[in-house]
């Protein structure tokens, strides 16, 4: 596995903060198995017990499943941080109320389309997960804007 050093120079970030700068999401190869094994056993019944509606059921769901994968982002400007997932999610935090990164694992439901994941904690009890194709740069824009955030990522 090859691993990328990601490093924003001085100058770098000063450009970053003139401008918003967006991260995509990492696409997990597992997540992706997994839809896909859910929508072929179902595509494949149905072809041996053809019903009306299912297959455009489905094919509907697959599209929006994409859909999801492709417009799964996050946006960095001098002040906030913006989460954006289709049009289901598009939540804005203020990046000086940002207190804490950590790397999980965790499967529960979020803005990030990979098991390869950060949770980032504000305010006082608030935390959102995501998934940064880009981890060491995005967390290192976050810290140039906001130095009082603990990385317990490891990276």
């Amino acid at each position: 596995m090859t691993t990328v050093l990601f490093y924003m120079s001085d100058v770098d970030v000063a450009i970053a903060q003139l401008f918003m700068v967006r991260y995509k999401s990492k696409i997990g190869w597992i997540l992706v198995s997994v839809m896909v094994l859910m929508l072929v056993s179902p595509i494949y019944l149905m072809m041996e017990y053809p019903v009306g509606v299912g297959p455009i059921i489905l094919l509907l769901t697959f599209l929006f499943i994409i859909y999801i994968f492709l417009f799964t982002y996050y946006e960095v400007d001098d002040s906030v941080l913006r989460v954006k997932s289709g049009f289901l999610i598009n939540r804005s935090i203020q990046i000086n109320t940002i207190t804490k990164i950590e790397a999980t694992n965790n499967p529960i439901s979020a803005p990030a389309t990979s098991l390869d994941r950060l949770e980032i904690f504000y305010n006082t009890y608030e935390s959102i997960i995501i998934s940064p194709k880009e981890k060491r740069g995005f967390i290192a824009h976050l810290k140039q804007l906001n130095p009082d955030i603990k990385d317990k990522t490891g990276l």
